[in-house]
């Protein structure tokens, strides 16, 4: 079954710490946002497979946009 990881609010992509077909835990940092001077991390929320990263350093995401899809194990 797989599993989208969603922003949670407006921000900058800092850093992409993950990559497709890296294997995850809860709790792994995927990416890092950047927000009003603030680094926050985004985790995975499931242990599983990254089939596809949908951000990439320097982009800005919304609140609800896809930043991750993981197949779950």
């Amino acid at each position: 079954m797989s599993h989208t990881v969603l922003a949670e609010l407006v921000a900058n992509v800092l850093k992409v710490t993950a990559k497709a077909g890296d294997t995850v835990s809860p709790d792994d940092t995927l990416v890092i946002l950047e927000s009003m001077k603030m680094e926050i991390p985004v985790l995975a929320e499931v242990a599983g497979t990254i089939t596809e990263l949908k951000v990439t350093e320097g982009e800005v995401v919304r609140d609800g946009d896809p930043i991750a899809v993981i197949e779950e194990n």
